[in-house]
């Protein structure tokens, strides 16, 4: 094949992937109606400061910056989370515990990668919820109820809302998070390591003063591809995030995100192109922020060099 195609042959399968980026974008621009001038940017719902608005009332309002508000008060906390819980996975796994039990538990992290979301969503609404419903909400809001938003209306019965849509996007970023932070700190060369604690440094002092600043720039493209994941995870939080087009009043209330707008309201768009041209809009929108954090993240990994410091 490559020979039939001549000189051009081995950059046809290179420029794939770029291809396939390329065609999504021009056709969610067909979809949406776009017109793209070197004046102006206009569409069926003239795409611009108004599409940015604070209400959605379709066919009135289309603004989306309800959804944008959601992706982030749900992305932003679970990020938070799993780089916490990652960052401790990933220094226990290549600094404390011994080589062989590494080799057997490190699979594991890799295993939550490969749960499929709909199986997250199932779990989380008939285990997790509960749990939230009975015990961990009613907790918060009789604890916490003088921390801004943890007070107003009681939460809900049954569990769905913001709490838990944070819970499950922490543990479905945790694998990212927790992969590259360890193949970040795995990069330190060996003799950091042994230098520090040749100085009489313990091991966590020597994580904390010599490996975790010398591995920043991988811990930071796990928080740019981990912001990544969470911010454009559909299926697990339509199911438990309790979609509405609406700000949440308090922290126990459900919310919308830009991907389970689009998800739940897919029906509206068939036959009218109206509703077509918003949803391929606020794709466009999404998958712009997508596409910008996984090329910052990935620009970050791009010159590691692992080395096997596990067990010392």
């Amino acid at each position: 094949m490559v020979r039939a195609l001549g000189k051009a042959g081995p950059w046809v399968p290179a420029l794939v992937p770029a291809a396939i980026v390329a065609a999504i974008i021009w056709q969610l621009l067909i979809a949406s109606g776009l017109t793209i001038t070197f004046k102006h940017v206009s569409g069926p719902l003239n795409f611009g400061w108004e599409f940015f608005g604070s209400k959605w009332n379709a066919p009135h309002q289309w603004g989306i910056m309800v959804f944008v508000v959601g992706s982030f008060l749900t992305a932003v906390p679970a990020l938070a989370l799993s780089m916490l819980i990652g960052l401790g996975i990933a220094i226990a796994s290549t600094t404390y515990l011994p080589g062989w039990l590494t080799r057997f538990l490190d699979p594991f992290v890799d295993l939550l990668a490969g749960i499929p979301s709909v199986v997250y969503g199932i779990w989380g609404y008939i285990v997790v919820a509960p749990l939230f419903a009975n015990i961990l909400n009613p907790w918060l809001h009789t604890r916490a109820a003088f921390i801004p938003g943890f007070g107003g209306p009681p939460p809900n019965t049954i569990g769905i809302g913001l709490p838990i849509g944070i819970f499950i996007l922490t543990i479905m970023a945790l694998p990212i998070t927790t992969l590259l932070i360890r193949d970040a700190l795995r990069s330190v060369p060996k003799e950091l390591w042994e230098s520090g604690l040749a100085l009489g440094a313990t091991r966590w002092e020597t994580v904390r003063r010599v490996a975790v600043p010398h591995s920043s720039r991988g811990i930071l493209s796990a928080a740019f591809l981990g912001f990544g994941r969470a911010f454009s995870e559909t299926i697990a939080l339509a199911m438990l995030l309790g979609v509405q087009a609406q700000y949440p009043g308090n922290f126990y209330q459900g919310t919308a995100t830009l991907a389970t707008w689009m998800f739940e309201n897919l029906d509206s768009a068939y036959g009218n192109s109206q509703w077509l041209a918003a949803l391929s809009e606020m794709a466009l929108v999404l998958l712009a922020v997508s596409l910008i954090v996984n090329i910052l993240g990935r620009r970050l990994i791009s010159s590691f060099v692992a080395y096997d410091v596990a067990g010392l």
